[in-house]
């Protein structure tokens, strides 16, 4: 492939026909990364997706040597189940498709925290296959401490629950979507209240993770490019803050931000490779852009910190810290064959 037909690509996100008809990439949440893949020699246009005009967007695709994704697994109501099948057929054509369905499945989901749980960064945490499943095993959990329950696939908080066991037996449920208040609820209207997330449609179960009562010191974002940490996101206040209903904000850093050196090391030298080997996901078949969130855990017995995974995101990551835009265009552009930028 030459240079030439490598250096033209798209940047898909969600919206309507109004949306995609106006797009500007200066006017885009994306103007930067937009902005940086000019500089670079890279074509990049704008690709508005929606399920109403999808073979459009195919055909627009196909014209390109790779797409960055931004959509989330649930948006406006819609699942991204005819996207990602779009997605693997213009793969199977030689487009260059970043996150690729195939990754997503294997790290997008909370799936991820059951198969690492026995990894350095992995937790009390199990899969619920049935309502009946919950109210046996659950209650027994519960005895122990808070749980988290999470559904299959999701973004925002939508479907993570936090659940607490009171001294009456009744249970103290939270869900972590912004604006929710905890109530005060039975097994049997928990039960209720899950219902929907064992449908097939989304999933088919929940994972339950155990609660990490260092979550009100605070969560730290790691973004990659590929295999490398190109920034960090903290936030001191998310959704389910034992003192706060409402999140705080995100403060993006750099990758040098010196209290994560250690996250990052961990990450680099050997987590990205146990993880990549745990769920079967090939380096090479790494999302370009991704990001693992992390709780504090309890510390180990010579004082080192001990980091929990609690989820990876890889279907929106936006937005995200300035310094990953550079290491991102590079990836990109090693990626489609295209040679090194001279620093000169």
């Amino acid at each position: 492939m030459s240079a030439a037909a490598a250096a033209k690509v798209a940047l898909l996100y969600p919206g309507d026909r109004a949306a995609r008809d106006r797009a500007d990439p200066a006017a885009s949440r994306f103007a930067a990364l937009f902005e940086a893949l000019a500089a670079s020699g890279v074509s990049a246009e704008p690709c508005v997706w929606h399920d109403d005009f999808a073979d459009e967007v195919k055909a627009q695709l196909l014209g390109v040597q790779a797409v960055l994704v931004w959509c989330n697994p649930i948006e406006d109501g819609r699942r991204r189940d005819r996207l990602d099948a779009l997605l693997q057929d213009v793969s199977e054509s030689g487009v260059l498709v970043s996150a690729h369905p195939e990754a997503i499945l294997r790290l997008g989901t909370k799936d991820v925290l059951v198969e690492t749980r026995d990894l350095p960064f992995g937790s009390d945490v199990h899969r619920i296959d049935s309502l009946g499943q919950l109210a046996s095993e659950l209650p027994q959990r519960l005895r122990h401490g808070a749980r988290v329950l999470k559904q299959h696939r999701g973004q925002s908080g939508i479907g993570v629950w936090r659940v607490e066991q009171g001294s009456d037996g009744q249970l103290t449920v939270q869900h972590a979507q912004r604006g929710s208040v905890p109530q005060r609820i039975d097994l049997a209207a928990l039960q209720a209240t899950l219902a929907p997330y064992f449908e097939p449609a989304a999933g088919g179960h929940l994972i339950d993770q155990a609660w990490q009562p260092r979550l009100a010191e605070g969560m730290v974002r790691a973004y990659l490019v590929e295999d490398r940490v190109a920034g960090f996101g903290v936030q001191a206040v998310n959704t389910l803050h034992p003192d706060a209903p409402l999140p705080g904000p995100r403060l993006y850093h750099g990758p040098e931000l010196p209290d994560s050196q250690a996250l990052r090391q961990h990450l680099e030298s050997n987590w990205v490779t146990l993880l990549c080997e745990r769920v079967g996901l090939a380096r090479e078949r790494l999302p370009l852009l991704w990001d693992c969130d992390f709780m504090l855990g309890e510390p180990a017995s010579d004082g080192t910190e001990c980091f929990v995974l609690c989820e990876i995101n890889v279907s929106s990551v936006s937005p995200f810290p300035p310094s990953a835009i550079a290491p991102l265009v590079e990836a990109l552009r090693r990626r489609v064959g295209l040679p090194p930028r001279s620093l000169s």
